[in-house]
């Protein structure tokens, strides 16, 4: 049996007095891909900044290798070994695409983060692109960087939030060949994604959250008969 990465039982949380998830419950083993789905809206950001106690208030349990991080700050949080890439990306502008990459520290002890040759190896552009600019960077460069950044902290357990929204198909191509590279090294991963045509493939394990509920669960195995479900649900 693989070992149980994350594990959350009864999660809530608030963005001031704003009750956004309901009793979440899922876990994520060592080495899965596992997709977080739902409508815009539903609470499957707010589900993965609440791991990274980035909402408001949370209640309930967050275990991270059998840690419980529910009471501890962001910052202790990432040293779990948790990379966050959230939406908005955050690339500093001002500085070039390497010097980008060469700012996070180190989260792990025990894990090194990819080298910067092997981050160069995974992604081509952004070593012909080493010395521009972040604001001169694509969308699809932009959103390389943002994934790649996390890879250099020695992050095992990465979030990653609509990483393919509003790119080039070329790049979603090179982003769910990064995705199948990184299971095949042992990451676990977990995915919010509106594109279902890109997370379909990737996953092991797909979670449907409505209204900060979880209110479906299924495997990979069973796609083709939750098909119907996931309509109703979703709109796919």
């Amino acid at each position: 049996m693989s070992q149980t990465v994350l594990n959350i039982e009864g999660l809530n949380a608030w963005y001031g007095e704003s009750h956004i998830l309901h009793n979440m419950a899922f876990s994520v083993k060592a080495g899965e891909v596992v997709s977080l789905l739902g409508r815009n809206g539903s609470g499957r950001t707010t589900t993965l900044r609440a791991i990274m106690g980035l909402t408001g208030r949370r209640a309930g349990s967050i275990q991270i290798n059998g840690q419980e991080s529910i009471a501890l700050p962001t910052h202790k949080i990432a040293h779990l070994g948790v990379g966050y890439c959230p939406e908005e990306r955050g690339i500093f502008s001002s500085l070039s695409a390497e010097e980008n990459l060469m700012l996070p520290p180190f989260v792990s002890k025990t894990d090194k983060g990819m080298s910067v040759a092997e981050i160069y190896d995974m992604f081509p552009n952004l070593q012909a692109r080493r010395k521009s600019q972040g604001t001169r960077l694509s969308g699809g460069e932009q959103q390389m960087l943002a994934v790649a950044r996390i890879l250099r902290t020695g992050a095992k357990l990465l979030l990653l939030d609509e990483i393919s929204e509003g790119l080039a198909p070329v790049i979603v191509q090179a982003l769910a060949r990064m995705i199948t590279t990184l299971k095949a090294k042992g990451y676990t991963i977990v995915m919010v994604e509106q594109n279902f045509r890109f997370a379909a493939p990737l996953s092991d394990r797909f979670y449907v959250v409505e209204h900060g509920q979880m209110v479906e669960t299924f495997e990979s195995s069973q796609l083709d008969d939750k098909m119907p479900v996931l309509h109703s649900l979703l709109g796919v």
